[in-house]
């Protein structure tokens, strides 16, 4: 027993490498605040923001390398004029990311990838907890900007909670999604997570390649949202 929490406090510290904070900017914590090619650039580009932990805002990769940004360079790409802020923050649970909402959706957002929930799976939070959080930030969104379309990025939990408690986990997000009737990923880890070469030497944070795996499941779903540029 002892072990076994020692070793989900290290996992927590690992993941977390910060924590909740109230009121961050969307930048804050993420690709954002710092000279890259998510700087803003005309106001009339509609908004594709990613609201999530360090697995969002890229912790251990440069700020290019982080798979907002590897969706932005999608989007040039394809020609689609979208411009993406990444919101992420290191340590950030689910209660951060309600504190946070309200701030985040003080300019206009075409499109929020909400990845939350991962913080709250190490610590062992209790999953209705979780899905009411998640619940609040979606019913936030609709009663601020209707016109926002949610995506919701599913996560796993990891194998050291049991499976009793990792069942619960991860059946919070198909659920939310059904609820709400929203497009999700699956899980925003597939073919990255428990994979070496993948992650870096945390076993948890993906390496510039797993960031570009992560790009490719989130892209999935996300480019059926997308209106080719007039």
């Amino acid at each position: 027993m002892i072990a076994r929490y020692a070793a989900l406090a290290v996992l927590v510290a690992t993941l977390g490498c910060g924590r909740d904070k109230v009121g961050a900017s969307p930048h804050e914590g993420g690709v954002g605040n710092r000279d890259t090619a998510l700087a803003a650039p005309a106001a009339a580009v509609p908004v594709i923001m990613f609201l999530g932990t360090s697995l969002t805002a890229g912790l251990g990769v440069e700020p290019d390398q982080a798979y907002p940004a590897i969706i932005q360079q999608k989007l040039d790409s394809a020609g689609l004029a979208y411009r993406v802020v990444n919101a992420g923050v290191s340590g950030e649970t689910s209660a951060g990311a309600v504190r946070r909402i309200d701030w985040l959706l003080r300019d206009p957002v075409a499109i929020l990838v909400l990845e939350t929930g991962a913080n709250d799976g190490l610590r062992g939070q209790d999953p209705d907890s979780i899905r009411g959080n998640i619940q609040a930030i979606i019913d936030r969104v609709h009663a601020t900007q209707p016109a926002t379309r949610i995506v919701l990025v599913g996560m796993n939990a990891m194998p050291n909670l049991g499976r009793v408690y990792a069942t619960q986990f991860e059946a919070i997000y198909p659920a939310i999604a059904r609820a709400n009737g929203l497009p999700a990923v699956p899980v925003l880890l597939e073919g990255v997570g428990g994979v070496d070469s993948l992650n870096q030497p945390d076993g948890i944070h993906p390496t510039p390649e797993g960031h570009r795996r992560l790009a490719a499941n989130v892209w999935q779903t996300l480019l059926p949202l997308l209106a080719p540029s007039s």
